[in-house]
């Protein structure tokens, strides 16, 4: 296929894919449940933070944290006590546990406290061109605080090579709006021509098999490569993309 060919064809399953359909069996269900928006991008934050693995076991387990924070994220985050965070103990999915999640709670409140909420460091670190200076800067201030050293490893850095795939997906809900009933559109100073898509094994299959990527590892060179094809196809807005790479790959096996 040539550039136009392969353009029609993702834009057809971006259409597809980028419906309230798509919700159902994507973690996106779980920040879909609020209304205000620091329980919107709290859920949003930590559903994509274990983001990786079996959609069934993510979504059930992004539920149980919700129902461990009383379905209302904010609030938790704000007013918990050390017994509240007790309650934590015994979560885990995968490598992710209950002392990665009170750290995560811990400096949630830090940012809110003391940075103007978690919008807030995304606007203001940002560059012209990419949100990947603002991710690399997000996780400086939230391990700003003492932490666990085994925590680090479940924010990803693209300095240090990271592809970032759960933030990059985290952005993509919370900044992009085009009325289908999928991504949030309520940070809204942020374009969206910025945003990249979350690279992994599905996107990254698809998008080789496409042209679209050369790079065989799934890190930030690969994720530099990918947002170059998909800016071409539409610079207003690549990260529409991912509906169609995710979707050819988990649902059709392209």
């Amino acid at each position: 296929m040539n550039k136009s060919e392969i353009k029609e064809f993702l834009d057809s399953k971006v259409e597809e894919y980028n419906n309230q359909k798509f919700v159902e069996s994507d973690p996106i269900q779980i920040p879909h449940r609020f209304n205000i928006k620091e329980d919107i991008e709290i859920a949003s934050f930590l559903t994509a933070t274990i983001a990786w693995g079996n959609r069934k076991m993510i979504i059930k387990n992004a539920d149980k944290m919700m129902q461990l924070f009383d379905h209302a994220p904010f609030d938790f985050v704000m007013n918990h006590s050390e017994l509240d965070l007790s309650n934590l103990n015994g979560f885990v999915h995968r490598t992710f546990n209950a002392e990665d999640l009170k750290y995560f709670i811990k400096a949630l409140r830090h940012i809110y406290l003391h940075h103007g909420g978690l919008e807030s460091i995304f606007n203001k670190n940002a560059s012209a061109s990419s949100m990947q200076p603002a991710i690399h800067e997000f996780k400086h201030t939230f391990f700003s605080i003492a932490h666990p050293s085994r925590t680090l490893k479940h924010v990803g850095d693209p300095n240090k090579g990271s592809a970032a795939k759960r933030l990059n997906m985290m952005l993509r809900w919370l900044v992009r709006q085009d009325n289908a009933g999928v991504d949030f559109g309520i940070w809204t100073k942020i374009p969206t021509s910025i945003l990249s898509c979350p690279l992994d094994v599905h996107s990254g299959n698809v998008a080789r098999k496409l042209g679209l990527l050369k790079r065989k590892q799934n890190d930030a060179k690969a994720l530099f490569e990918l947002d170059s094809a998909l800016r071409k196809l539409d610079p207003n807005d690549p990260v529409k993309y991912d509906f169609a790479l995710f979707g050819l790959g988990v649902f059709e096996g392209f």
